[in-house]
């Protein structure tokens, strides 16, 4: 518990327990221990306000009072930061845990199980049902029950309100008649105790989702493990505060509840959009008469309470609210006519999805801009492009999964044509696409890319070799598109990490691999290309690992089978036999435009490479793993010891025996610039994910696409969007192939007097 400065004043009307008998088995408790050490407030010396908590001797003290109620063995904490002042921001704060378990005897009609399935356990708010929807199940009310100066709305409605329509009225009430009281939700929400251990929340037993990604899945907060000593709550309720300061944003950016009820607010900063993790804000009672557009981005709210205040439209980026339950409308008594009643007859959820799905796009980002990693003088002769993209496929994108994207952006004929016009703009030498299924391979992209110079390669994952052909064709899996007209393909080669370890002599009778390996069906592909041009040689690697975050040591292995079979495929390709005929298709004469002959190029010969290290190698894919992974350190660092944390116990062979190495040098082209925020982008999870590796020894970026218009990501939760049709970015970068210098003959150095010498003879 943490009080502010100064401590508590005068105010023992406020109690919120006063009039209520002594429960057995209660100590007095103590108060509240002094601290300054928050940077929030400021110390006040004005006269006590009535408003404020009540002074350190008055009962808020006592077993009945805020900071000391509790009842047999159970631990009760309730801890806040009192403050004076209303008209600036020393004023007074109260926090709360994430845990609740309302057992105050006297409380006990206020709630019921309702409430607490829907992650409310606040006494004081009763929540008999949140359908969205009216139903055959519904009860008949007459409309003319409401009260409080609400609307009477009965004659807009061809039916009665919705259960959903009379909690929002019952909850009013009970806001309305606390008045501004500071502190209602702190007074009136024990909580369980804080130590280590007593926590009831925890979290469920993991089930699997579905082979694309847990990503996909917004977890509830409901379920997190709590902190010892962190906040989850604050409640600045009833202190006739006209501003939200711009400190809560800045200390306290994890909050999951914010209580500002019963204030004088007038506008609310658009800073609330940096506080993603809230699951209930009450802004209720206030004199707001809009909201900013970045409210969309709370797309973790649950209850967003806006009743009684003077709002007279609301922004359609409310519609990417997906999880809200409750939007609090009543007491607006100048919304618009046809919100409230869409809210009214439909409740929330439906009142969302209208607003999702009837806001117009949001104005475009600026082009990413091109960032150049060397001087252009120093660039070498030849050079190429690469495009590495997970580009989400149709069967993934759900709208269950993203249910912030409107339907007609997420559809996939308009997200494979943005795809499409992405790709073909950045004109690339090399793509490289995950997440790309079947038939639109077949289908969509290789016919449409053939007409751009592109010749591709393409396998499913592994599942689709034990399907018929109609069932195979929404098998995702990668593909490698290449420059016809500067590449000539030499081989391609699929790996598929579950049957290669299988066939590993050092992993059979291993069980983790049996259990943990074999049900993956993940793969690479590895394109073995020659520059018509020039000559040199490139690999090009294509993959996409395991998905699941508790997996790690699946992850380790499938890199470590990638990693041991491109070590045998460049000691072949490195004595692969120059390569004769390099000439491209050629048009004659009489089928050209101008009737003229195709010009002749010249072809220089087939490069040679005394070691495998020495081919320039391109790795690219989703990797699912973060920049402290194993996967991370094995692929940056060559080797990755046998007691690394991700393998745990399980067992793998040579693999946990003796630990994973390989020969070559990688670096990720996006460490060039020192930091890149992510390359995965969902309300929830924002990381880098994807990477495109290259061979440091024969390969030097020359530059990269940066990062999306941040003033754009201010006011977009996640992606997929109308601007960006897959969750993951797509990542660009331009190279250079390391020209190989001749040895020079270094004449012997005597020094001075060997060069007199030789001057004088």
């Amino acid at each position: 518990m943490a009080d502010g400065y100064p401590r508590f004043n005068p105010g023992g009307q406020y109690l919120p327990f006063q009039n209520h008998p002594l429960p057995r088995g209660l100590r007095n408790g103590n108060g509240s221990p002094l601290s300054s050490a928050r940077g929030l407030f400021s110390q006040v010396n004005d006269t006590p306000s009535p408003n404020r908590s009540p002074g350190t001797r008055s009962p808020a003290h006592t077993q009945f009072g805020m900071h000391g109620y509790g009842g047999g063995n159970h631990s009760r904490q309730i801890a806040s930061i009192n403050g004076g002042g209303h008209a600036n921001y020393q004023s007074a704060m109260g926090f709360h845990g994430k845990s609740y378990a309302p057992n105050h005897g006297n409380q006990v009609h206020h709630m019921n199980s309702q409430a607490q399935e829907h992650g409310h356990g606040y006494p004081g708010h009763q929540y008999t049902g949140s359908g969205s929807t009216l139903n055959a199940s519904t009860p008949h009310y007459a409309p003319a029950h409401l009260s409080n100066g609400t609307p009477d709305q009965s004659n807009a409605s061809s039916h009665p309100p919705n259960q959903h329509w009379q909690d929002q009225e019952a909850e009013y009430d009970r806001l309305k008649n606390a008045g501004d009281k500071p502190h209602f939700y702190a007074r009136n929400s024990p909580h369980v105790s804080r130590f280590p251990g007593t926590s009831q929340s925890s979290i469920s037993q993991q089930t699997e989702p579905g082979e694309h990604g847990d990503r996909r899945k917004v977890p509830a907060f409901a379920e997190e493990v709590e902190e010892t000593g962190s906040w989850d709550a604050m409640d600045l309720g009833g202190h006739g505060l006209r501003s939200m300061g711009a400190s809560i944003f800045r200390h306290y950016p994890d909050l999951h509840k914010i209580y500002f009820n019963h204030n004088l607010l007038t506008w609310l900063p658009p800073d609330i959009g940096s506080m993603r993790s809230l699951t209930v804000l009450d802004l209720s009672f206030n004199k707001l008469d809009s909201l900013p557009a970045e409210i969309g981005m709370l797309t973790n709210l649950k209850k967003l309470l806006l009743y009684g205040n003077n709002l007279r439209d609301l922004p359609a980026e409310i519609g990417t609210l997906f999880q809200l339950e409750t939007l609090g409308v009543v007491g607006n008594n100048m919304l618009r006519a046809d919100y409230m009643q869409q809210i009214r007859d439909n409740g929330t959820k439906d009142f969302v999805r209208y607003l999702r799905e009837q806001a117009s796009p949001p104005e475009a980002p600026l082009a990413r801009d091109w960032i150049d990693l060397i001087d252009p003088e120093d660039t070498e002769p030849e050079k190429f492009s690469v495009c590495s993209w997970n580009i989400l496929c149709d069967r993934a994108a759900t709208a269950q999964a993203y249910g912030y994207t409107p339907s007609d952006a997420l559809a996939w004929d308009r997200r494979r044509s943005m795809i499409l016009n992405e790709v073909t703009d950045r004109n690339a030498d090399i793509l490289c696409l995950q997440e790309i299924d079947v038939e639109n391979y077949n289908e969509y992209f290789r016919p449409n890319l053939a007409t751009e110079d592109y010749k591709g390669v393409f396998w499913p994952k592994g599942r689709a070799q034990t399907m018929g052909e109609r069932e195979s064709r929404i098998v995702d899996g990668c593909a490698i598109f290449f420059k016809n007209s500067k590449y000539i393909q030499l081989d391609k080669q699929m790996i598929q990490f579950s049957r290669d370890a299988l066939q590993r002599p050092d992993m059979k009778g291993e069980a983790d691999v049996y259990n943990r390996i074999m049900p993956k069906d993940h793969i690479a592909i590895v394109l073995f290309l020659e520059n018509r041009a020039t000559g040199s040689r490139l690999i090009v690697v294509n993959t996409h690992l395991a998905w699941e975050g508790w997996q790690a040591d699946v992850k380790l292995v499938q890199v470590g089978v990638l990693m041991d079979q491109l070590t045998k495929l460049t000691e072949r390709y490195a004595k692969w036999e120059p390569c004769t005929d390099k000439e491209l298709f050629k048009f004659a004469a009489m089928d050209r435009e101008d009737g003229l002959p195709e010009p002749r190029v010249e072809h220089a010969p087939s490069m040679k490479y005394d070691a495998p290290t020495q081919i320039p190698l391109l790795v690219c894919g989703d990797f699912n793993s973060l920049g402290d992974s194993g996967v991370y350190d094995l692929i940056t660092q060559g080797s990755l010891s046998s007691s690394h944390s991700d393998f745990g116990d399980h067992k793998y062979g040579d693999f946990t025996r003796n630990g994973i190495s390989h020969p070559f040098s990688f670096k990720s082209v996006y460490s060039n610039i020192g930091s890149w925020p992510w390359t995965n982008y969902t309300p929830d999870f924002r990381e880098i994910i994807d990477y495109v590796w290259y061979s440091t020894n024969s390969l030097q970026p020359t530059g990269l696409l940066g990062e999306v218009d941040q003033e754009y990501m201010k006011r977009v939760p996640g992606f997929p969007n109308w601007h960006f049709p897959s969750d993951h970015l797509a990542l660009f970068a331009e190279f250079q192939v390391k020209g190989r210098k001749e040895r020079k003959v270094v004449e012997a150095d005597f020094g001075p007097s060997s060069r007199r010498d030789r001057r004088d003879g």
